[in-house]
C-alpha cells in the first residue's frame, strides 16, 4: 500500500481517513455511549461487557474493531476507558517498530488501562510475537543483549485492555485475531444517523441550521461521520463568509456544488474516473494498470480509495476481465446507457461478451 493512501493523504474532502485538519473533531466526539449516534447494537453489546467488567472490577476483555475509516473506532475506544473510569493510551501499528517501543508503552499502564492501537494490521511481525503473552498472560518476554551473552527477562504487566482497531480484518494474522475475545464489526451510517450527527455537531459548532440544510449536508457524506464532520465545517466557512446563516438546504447546496462534492457524495476524482471508463473505453471492460495510468495515479490509491464507494453505489463492478461502468453509472453522469447488443452491462448486470477491443494485455481483471 503506498503512504499517502495509508496515511490517509489523498487530500480528498470525502476522504474517509484522518487528514490533517481533521484534529477539530475531537471536541465533537461523544463521550459515552449513550451519546454515540449509531451502530445500536454495538454499542448496547458493549455497554453489557462494560458494566459486567466494572462490576468485578475487572479489565474488560480485550476488543477487536473492525470496518472501514471514519466510522467511530478511536471514539468507542476511548468511551471504553472513559465508562470503565481508566487511562486511555493510543498508538498505532505503523509506530511500533521494535519490541522495546511495545514494551515501553505497556509497562507504563496502569492496572485496567485500556490501549489503543490503530491499524494494528500493520505491526511488525516481531513485535506481534511480542504482544502474544502480553495479551494472554499479562507477561512481557524479552531478549536482553546478544550472543552467548543474551537472556531472557520476563516482566509481569498490570491488566490491561488491548482495543485494536483495523481497516482491514483480512490483514490480521489469524494468531492476532484470536487472542481478541471481543470482536465488533462497524457498518456505514445510514441518512438519519448522518442527519443527526450533522445537527449535534452544528449545535457543539454553535452554528445554525435548519433540517434541510442538515440533511442536505448528510446525505453527500458518504455514510461516513469524519466526512459528515468534514463537510460541516467547510460549509460553515462558507456560511460564515457569505453571511448566509442559518445553513439551508441552499447554502449548503451552493457551498458542496463549489467543493464539487455532488449530491451523491461524487467528488471530481469519483466522476474523474467513471468519465475516463465511459469516454475512452465504452464502459469496459478495462484493466486497473490501464485505469491508473491514464489517470496518472498509483494503482493502490484506486483499489483503495476511489474504488470501494463506486462500488457500494451501484456505479462500478469489478469482474474477472476488468472494471465495467454500470447503467447507474451513466444517469449519474447524464449519460444515456449504451444498449449493447450482448447484455455486456444492463442495469448493474453483466452477461459474458465476445468484445475485447476494450482489454488491455497483461493488467486486466482484479487482484
Amino acid at each position: 500500500m503506498s503512504d499517502a493512501v495509508a496515511d490517509g493523504k489523498s487530500g480528498r474532502l470525502v476522504d474517509a481517513k484522518v487528514a490533517s485538519d481533521d484534529g477539530a473533531e475531537i471536541n465533537l466526539r461523544p463521550q459515552t455511549l449513550a451519546e454515540f449516534v449509531g451502530q445500536r447494537a454495538l454499542c448496547d453489546n458493549l455497554a453489557v461487557f462494560v458494566a459486567a467488567a466494572r462490576q468485578r472490577g475487572e479489565p474488560i476483555d480485550h476488543v477487536l474493531l473492525h470496518g472501514p475509516p471514519g466510522l467511530g473506532k478511536t471514539t468507542l475506544a476511548r468511551i471504553v476507558a472513559q465508562e470503565l473510569g481508566v487511562g486511555f493510551r493510543a498508538t498505532s501499528g505503523p509506530i511500533i517498530t521494535k519490541a522495546g517501543d511495545l514494551a515501553a508503552v505497556l509497562t507504563n499502564l496502569q492496572p485496567r488501562d485500556v490501549l489503543f492501537i490503530d491499524e494494528i494490521h500493520r505491526l511488525n511481525p516481531a513485535v506481534e510475537e511480542v504482544l502474544y503473552p502480553a495479551m494472554e498472560d499479562g507477561e512481557l518476554d524479552l531478549m536482553i543483549g546478544e550472543g552467548p551473552a543474551a537472556r531472557s527477562v520476563r516482566i509481569e504487566l498490570q491488566p490491561f485492555t488491548l482495543v485494536g482497531a483495523t481497516t482491514r480484518l483480512g490483514l490480521l494474522t489469524g494468531p492476532l485475531r484470536e487472542r481478541f475475545g471481543i470482536g465488533m464489526r462497524l457498518e456505514f451510517y445510514s441518512a438519519d444517523e448522518l442527519i443527526s450527527i450533522v445537527q449535534r455537531n452544528a449545535a457543539l459548532l454553535d452554528l445554525p441550521i435548519t433540517d434541510t440544510g442538515a440533511v442536505e449536508i448528510a446525505k453527500r457524506a458518504r455514510g461516513t461521520p469524519r466526512v459528515a464532520g468534514r463537510l460541516l465545517r467547510r460549509v460553515r466557512d462558507f456560511a460564515v463568509v457569505e453571511a448566509s446563516l442559518p445553513v439551508d438546504e441552499a447554502v449548503a447546496d451552493r457551498a458542496l456544488t463549489r467543493l464539487e462534492v455532488d449530491a451523491r457524495g461524487l467528488d471530481s476524482m469519483d466522476r474523474r474516473y467513471l468519465r475516463l471508463i465511459v469516454e475512452n473505453y465504452a464502459g469496459g471492460p478495462v484493466g486497473i494498470e490501464t485505469i491508473a495510468a491514464a489517470l496518472s495515479e498509483e494503482r493502490d490509491t484506486i483499489e483503495d480509495v476511489v474504488e470501494p464507494f463506486l462500488m457500494q453505489q451501484g456505479f462500478l463492478q469489478r469482474s474477472p476481465r476488468g472494471r465495467l461502468i454500470t447503467a447507474g453509472a451513466y444517469r449519474h453522469l447524464g449519460m444515456e446507457p449504451p444498449k449493447r447488443t450482448q447484455g455486456e452491462l444492463l442495469d448493474g448486470h453483466t452477461v459474458a461478451t465476445n468484445d475485447s477491443h476494450n482489454f488491455s494485455s497483461g493488467d486486466d481483471g482484479v487482484d
